[in-house]
């Protein structure tokens, strides 16, 4: 559909409906017709939307365990651009730039979900020492990107085109629509609109993040007061939003019903569980595993940490298990997929196929395979120097891979979700399980965790691959693209991520540090990776001290929420995520859906939500950047750089100021009448972003009107 809600007739009559007997489909560009598609510029454009998306949505995963869908504004920022050069770019170049660009988001779901729990687990267990490096972290997401690639090659034909017609593909449509927009005047404003609310956010969360002008932590204590400080002291109930662009494009695109849901999840922990809690403990003497000081002298933030936080973690991974239960349908449907699919490519090289019918040569994906496969024992071996932990990680993390790669890929052709972080999960049980019981005594639990790790690492970037790819795939199928090409390019796109990824991991907890005063750090939350990590502990060292009793609360929350119907996994989320996180990404879901309200007809409203999207991904990357240059300027310190920058903000004493000991320090005002400010320039944002999306659905009608005009076909 375009944004006018109308299928365009660029796309044959037959793209989305089963074909009958006899009859064939026809792409956009047929078989026949030969046009550019791999050229310097759209392999160009492709790698530099896989760099900047792949930091941008580390960032966004990392601070909020929601990772951002990077095909659509990659799609929009090629249709964008290449109009501006000439000879402007070809369908089929727009679908490789998307191809290659889109390796970013499915290969920051594998680091961010499991890389973590590698700097997580010996900050909170100093006796248990991990050291992950960029080149592990690179090679890990690589061979799993890779496994991911060659899995599904056998499978394309099966998903693509065998099954044309009976499988939706929901987000594929959406991605193709906006690539065939592309070609009539429609498609060229998303670019301006995308850029526009990037260049917004970007400027809004640097001001804030590393030059301070104004608080963005609103607070009831300051915005209350006395009625606020009472709440605090008395009840140890502490409502507080960070007002940042980051939170508000997030509620825009996840919208006001989940946002909704993983706010009532934060109030039940922040407004009930956490003063219960310091009523029921507060008279208590003595400490409360697991924690070591009494409950009446602990804050509403050590509460929360200790005692509620981990029923949400309990809650996430129930939920992740739940998803694949609810899946098991289309699990056993798809496990002969794998077999299915190395029968046909066995026989797939002698016969001859039409140009869009082109795969790698089956003996080449083999061979690749095989090396994939070697690449990935000398990496286990490089980080465990042994042989059977070496070959355990292998076996594991081939035969999960080849089993779970159809699950992933069938769950994105019919419902548009990948399981990802409940088969993960799985994998993380079964590699733990496997490897305590070839653990000898006295060996290095710390090899062992790593292992496991790295072994939930490249699954889940296999899993997270192969489910977008084959949406890749059936892209590249309704246009007219030649497979081949796709497959060969996509592995560019995965080495470019991981590299990235495995940068802005470093980087990020380098300047903000994943864990702060033994909790979560509230800038830079990582919630899947502190659940892996919570596995991995619980599961291979013998004397952990684990709090199943909450982890079982959290499971049994869950399980009742699936009883009436309500999304678990964002209820979850919402009571592991901290109240001034989800209280902004709320505030953005109403936002957006007041906008689309006060339209006066479907086709603005429609337009509206289009325009809104845009906006969100725009601000939601460009705030991501702006973070990125924080934890730059952070891990910078002590540096001549560093003092210069701190030099030039000191200027004119605003906001901070020097203190005694020669450290910057927040100016005076800044916690007070600077929440205030922080307050009016949130709402601000929220105006400005309103504004921008009326207009861009005014344009966008306008344009849409024109095309009618100019391609009266397309009625």
């Amino acid at each position: 559909m375009d944004a006018s809600g109308k299928r365009t007739k660029i796309l044959p009559a037959n793209a989305y409906t089963e074909l009958k007997p006899g009859e064939k489909y026809v792409p956009v560009v047929p078989a026949d017709k030969l046009t550019a598609e791999i050229t310097p510029r759209s392999v160009l454009m492709g790698v530099i939307g896989a760099v900047i998306f792949t930091f941008a949505a580390s960032y966004i995963g990392l601070k909020t365990g929601n990772v951002i869908e990077t095909a659509i504004p990659i799609a929009i920022l090629a249709i964008f651009f290449g109009r501006l050069l000439a000879p402007r770019n070809t369908l089929l170049q727009n679908v490789i730039v998307q191809s290659i660009g889109a390796a970013s988001g499915v290969v920051v779901a594998g680091a961010v979900f499991t890389i973590p729990a590698l700097y997580i687990i010996p900050q909170l267990y100093p006796e248990i020492q991990l050291q992950p490096s960029i080149l592990q972290i690179f090679i890990a997401c690589t061979v799993g990107g890779f496994l991911g690639i060659v899995l599904i090659i056998p499978l394309r034909r099966y998903f693509v085109r065998t099954e044309h017609g009976k499988l939706p593909f929901p987000e594929a449509t959406a991605t193709t629509e906006i690539l065939v927009s592309g070609e009539t005047a429609t498609g060229t404003g998303g670019g301006k609109m995308l850029l526009t609310s990037f260049g917004i956010g970007m400027v809004f969360d640097f001001i804030v993040e590393i030059f301070h002008v104004w608080n963005p932590t609103l607070t009831a204590r300051a915005l209350l007061g006395g009625w606020g400080e009472k709440l605090y002291s008395g009840a140890r109930i502490d409502i507080r939003a960070t007002g940042l662009a980051t939170y508000l494009g997030l509620g825009y695109i996840i919208g006001v019903r989940y946002a909704a849901i993983i706010a009532a999840g934060s109030v039940l922990a922040s407004m009930l569980m956490v003063p219960l809690v310091y009523y029921v403990g507060s008279r208590l003497s003595v400490p409360v595993p697991p924690a070591d000081i009494l409950i009446h002298d602990m804050s509403p933030a050590e509460i929360f940490g200790n005692y509620v936080r981990p029923i949400g973690i309990g809650g996430i991974a129930m939920a992740g298990l739940l998803g694949v239960i609810k899946m098991s349908k289309i699990i056993i449907g798809s496990l002969s997929l794998g077999f299915k699919g190395l029968t046909e490519s066995a026989h797939a090289g002698s016969e001859k196929h039409e140009r869009t019918d082109l795969d790698i040569l089956p003996r080449n994906v083999l061979l690749i395979q095989i090396a994939v496969l070697i690449l990935m024992f000398l990496a286990f071996f490089w980080v465990s120097g042994s042989l059977k932990i070496a070959l355990v990680g292998v076996a594991v993390t081939a035969v999960l891979g080849f089993l779970f790669t159809p699950v992933a890929a069938r769950a994105i052709a019919i419902v548009g979700v990948n399981p990802v972080s409940g088969m993960t999960l799985i994998t993380l049980i079964i590699a733990c399980a496997i490897l305590a019981a070839i653990r000898g005594p006295g060996e290095d639990v710390a090899v062992y965790m790593f292992t496991a790790l790295i072994v939930g690492c490249a699954i889940c970037t296999a899993l997270s691959t192969s489910g977008a790819f084959i949406s890749d795939l059936k892209i590249g199928y309704w246009l007219g693209s030649t497979p081949r090409k796709q497959e060969v390019w996509k592995f560019l796109g995965v080495v470019v991520a991981a590299l990235c990824v495995g940068v802005a991991i470093w980087l990020l907890e380098s300047g903000y540090g994943f864990i702060k005063n033994g909790q979560p750090n509230p800038d830079l939350m990582a919630p899947q990776g502190n659940l892996m990590a919570a596995v991995v502990y619980s599961s291979l060292d013998p004397n952990a001290i684990t709090p199943w009793l909450l982890y079982g609360l959290g499971a049994c929350m869950v399980i009742l929420l699936e009883m009436v119907k309500v999304p678990a996994l964002a209820f979850s989320l919402g009571v592991y995520l901290p109240m001034s996180i989800n209280l902004p990404i709320l505030f953005g879901g109403i936002a957006g859906w007041f906008i689309q309200r006060r339209a006066k007809d479907d086709r603005r409203k429609t337009a509206r939500r289009d325009q809104t999207i845009l906006v969100a991904s725009g601000l939601m990357a460009g705030a991501a950047i702006a973070g990125i240059l924080s934890a730059t300027f952070k891990v910078l310190d002590n540096t001549y750089w560093s003092h210069a920058f701190d030099r030039l903000v000191n200027i004119s004493q605003y906001p901070r100021v020097m203190a005694v000991d020669g450290s910057l320090q927040a100016a005076p005002w800044f916690g007070s009448r600077g929440v205030w400010f922080g307050a009016l320039a949130f709402i601000a944002l929220i105006v400005t972003c309103h504004l921008l999306a009326k207009r861009g659905a005014d344009e966008q009608i306008r344009a849409e009107d024109q095309a009618l005009e100019e391609h009266p076909e397309m009625k």
